[in-house]
């Protein structure tokens, strides 16, 4: 008894590390391999300190978790620019002894460039912020003692390094994504990588490729087991079983699959693979990964095909930010965006301009959302040999990282790559198409498997599998009513064409009676006696960024490519608003709000449009929500669209029910669910009833305030506010004429101030 009582205790101080009341607990198996979340009880010094024994003088230490970002409000506030320099993170942790282990930091993101340190000692580091890095600390660590970890950030200019500093977007600094904590064996399992060359309905074949961390170290005794697991049942169909020297470093075959479970939009069918190394016949190491099998193609100058059917590929575009946290989300923000996309209806989402979150490609192989994945070389044209060597690594390792997400079907080389050069020549397209290519065979190379992409650049069109050119009809030049015949003509020049952006900008609750029409036209005053038509041909400077056009641009694009029959699909630009440096005129400086949500992630009525034409979650929407108070003559009708994605919808207008509509699409607007309405003056209530097979399934309410008369001359602004629950303030500044009706078409800037308490 009392031996059994010594080798527990023994073993209980070999499982555990030390834990102190002051400082991080870890707490993690030996035999295994064990993987922490390392995000927490960090410290932050916003100060450019060279070198790391100086931090111990430092007394500005802030307390923060990860993932963090110093530009969380710069970003947006009303000072020009943003802090792009370096900062310093460091954390104190107390480390058990766990034999020949190895411990590892992971990284899944840092903007830009990264140096660790342990206990005053550089560990490693890694230059390129939108991809994943390991450091292995295990040998500047002391067992049993407090080690301090120091990590030094820097997002300051450095021309070498994608995305240029010309790119539409913040280039956010500090650790902006999630830190691990991986204790992994002496000899581990290093990658997988996964490969489905052949599918079909009746049968895949799987090929593997293994790595471990030490090749030499592998000996006759060490095998590698691989079983794969059906979605849903756990059940194990399939295993294989082989000596490890023999398959290490090339790609080998599993048995092949019978009748797979195909991955699609409608129904994203994973398997798990998962992978043991065994040595004398003792476990050492496993993993596991995902597994998709699907086949796609497109049809020359046509339509998209996924697993044998034609699938319209319906999109947007994600960039990784949210209001109060800049590009420092939290998972569960990285997963309602997703979620958010899909429940839209979409089935595509482009992630511009950079690799993502992990998380991100999580939620797109379990939700069913087709990836077209993007390196960060957005504008700026081609620069030094240093340039290309950064450029070139850091798209090997997008492509390593993210290899086995089934979602994932095209890697992007860039976009708009020649545009606003940052060196000499470097612009030049005969050395573009040179990078180019080398960019496209190393693709390739890294991924036989998925197709090659690029956006905006002609001169290499024809260097990659898929091009999208630029077409803004309706935003940047000419009208919307153009796009069909635009679509018509690329698609007879570009053998695999989709179409990546499209839209304009809206303000959240910017609304008008009188919209830029289809022809560019524009009737500018409700209570003229003729109405004064004017040619709007770049509304993106011209116009007035209202919801209302917005709408209408979006309805007509979606009426175009819904029934266009060998269209393969585009990606509307973007899907939340987000922070850009080059705005600095926007309605919201700094901010382009191209989203179909705010930046904080609530939907615009645009959101409502392409729910009605991709969703099948019934519902209904009377646009808008956001505009409850309107003006207008007497006796003149207003056209009220409901949108919706049921076959029939009845409005009832003040009690009144008006007419019931089918839904045709291609119809405008809103697919034929339109009625002209007379207004009553004072309150007015519109109530939306959707069926399907005369069944009522759907309903939505909006109460309005309407009147007859226009207000005077803008006059002064009226202050309000109010405390919100977390204990901030709203202020909302209205116009208001001499009488204190708001003027609701002021179109001039203003300035304003809220001073004290």
């Amino acid at each position: 008894m009392k031996v059994k009582l010594v080798l527990l205790v023994v073993l209980c101080g070999l499982f555990y590390l030390l834990s102190s009341s002051s400082l991080g607990t870890i707490l993690l198996p030996l035999e295994k391999r064990n993987t922490e979340n390392f995000n927490q009880d960090w410290e932050y010094l916003p100060n450019n300190v060279k070198e790391v024994a100086a931090l111990s003088a430092q007394a500005s230490w802030q307390t923060v978790e990860l993932p963090h970002t110093w530009n969380q409000w710069d970003a947006l506030d009303l000072v020009p620019g943003y802090r792009r320099d370096a900062g310093w993170y460091r954390k104190k942790v107390v480390f058990g002894d766990v034999g020949d282990a190895r411990r590892i930091l992971y990284f899944e993101g840092a903007n830009v460039s990264t140096d660790v340190y342990v206990n005053g000692q550089r560990a490693g580091g890694h230059v390129g912020g939108y991809v994943g890095f390991r450091i292995d600390i295990t040998d500047y660590i002391k067992q049993n003692e407090e080690n301090t970890i120091a990590v030094r950030v820097d997002n300051g200019y450095n021309p070498d390094v994608i995305p240029s500093q010309k790119a539409d977007f913040f280039i956010y600094g500090g650790i902006v994504r999630d830190v691990w904590l991986e204790v992994v064996p002496a000899v581990h399992l290093s990658r997988i990588a996964i490969r489905t060359p052949e599918v079909s309905e009746k049968q895949a074949q799987t090929h593997l490729e293994i790595t471990v961390n030490d090749p030499a170290a592998i000996r006759e005794e060490y095998t590698i087991k691989s079983r794969l697991i059906e979605p849903n049942s756990g059940a194990t169909i399939l295993t294989h079983d082989t000596l490890a020297r023999e398959v290490l470093g090339n790609s080998f075959p599993l048995p092949v699959l019978k009748n797979p479970r195909l991955w699609s939009p409608v129904l994203p069918q994973l398997y798990q693979l998962v992978v043991q190394l065994y040595r004398a016949g003792t476990l050492v190491d496993e993993q596991t990964e995902t597994v998709g099998y699907r086949w796609y193609h497109f049809e020359p100058y046509g339509a998209f095909y996924l697993n044998g059917e034609r699938l319209l590929l319906r999109g947007t575009h994600r960039h990784e930010e949210h209001a109060g946290y800049g590009a420092a989300m939290p998972n569960h923000l990285h997963r309602q965006d997703m979620e958010q996309i899909k429940a839209m209806g979409a089935n595509f989402v482009r992630l511009g301009h950079y690799p993502q979150d992990p998380e991100v490609y999580r939620a797109c192989d379990e939700l069913g959302l087709i990836v077209w994945d993007e390196l960060p070389w957005c504008r700026g044209g081609m620069g030094t040999a240093d340039w290309q060597a950064n450029t070139e690594r850091l798209l090997r390792e997008q492509i390593r990282q993210n290899y086995n997400h089934p979602s994932i079907f095209f890697w992007s080389l860039g976009n708009e790559i020649y545009w606003l050069p940052d060196f000499e020549n470097g612009d030049d397209e005969a050395r573009l198409n040179r990078f180019l290519t080398q960019l496209n065979d190393l693709a390739h190379a890294e991924d036989p498997g998925r197709l090659t992409a690029i956006r905006k650049y002609y001169a290499g069109a024809d260097l990659v599998d898929v091009f999208s050119p630029s077409i803004w009809s309706g935003w940047y030049a000419g009208v919307y009513t153009n796009y069909q015949n635009t679509l018509a003509q690329n698609q007879q020049k570009y053998p695999r064409f989709l179409h990546m952006e499209y839209g304009g900008s809206s303000h959240v609750g910017r609304h008008t009676e009188n919209p830029i029409t289809g022809e560019g036209g524009l009737s500018d005053d409700d209570w003229a006696e003729v109405a004064n038509q004017v040619n709007v041909k770049n509304v993106a400077k011209s116009g007035d960024w209202t919801e209302t056009y917005i709408v209408d641009l979006f309805d007509h694009y979606l009426s175009v490519t819904e029934t266009q029959a060998d269209f393969a699909g585009n990606a509307q630009w973007a899907f939340k608003d987000f922070g850009t440096p080059l705005r600095p005129q926007n309605a919201i400086p700094y901010l382009n709000q191209k989203g179909l949500l705010d930046r904080s992630g609530q939907p615009k009525d645009a959101y409502y449009v392409f729910k009605s034409y991709w969703s099948d979650d019934l519902f209904a929407y009377i646009k808008s929500h956001s505009w409850t108070h309107r003006r207008g003559p007497e006796g003149k009708a207003r056209n009220i669209s409901v949108y919706s994605n049921c076959p029939a919808v009845a409005l009832v207008h003040n009690g009144q029910r008006l007419a019931q509509k089918e839904r045709v699409l291609g119809e405008l607007p809103a697919a034929g669910l339109n009625w002209d309405i007379q207004f009553a003056e004072g309150p007015n209530e519109l109530i939306a009833l959707a069926y399907q097979e005369d069944r009522l399934v759907a309903t939505d309410t909006l109460v309005l305030t309407y009147e007859y008369q226009p207000a005077d001359k803008a006059d002064h602004i009226a202050l309000t506010s109010q405390k919100l629950a977390n204990g901030n303030y709203l202020i909302e500044a209205t116009m208001r004429d001499k009488n204190g009706r708001r003027v609701l078409d002021y179109e001039e800037e203003l300035y304003f101030s809220s001073d004290g308490a």
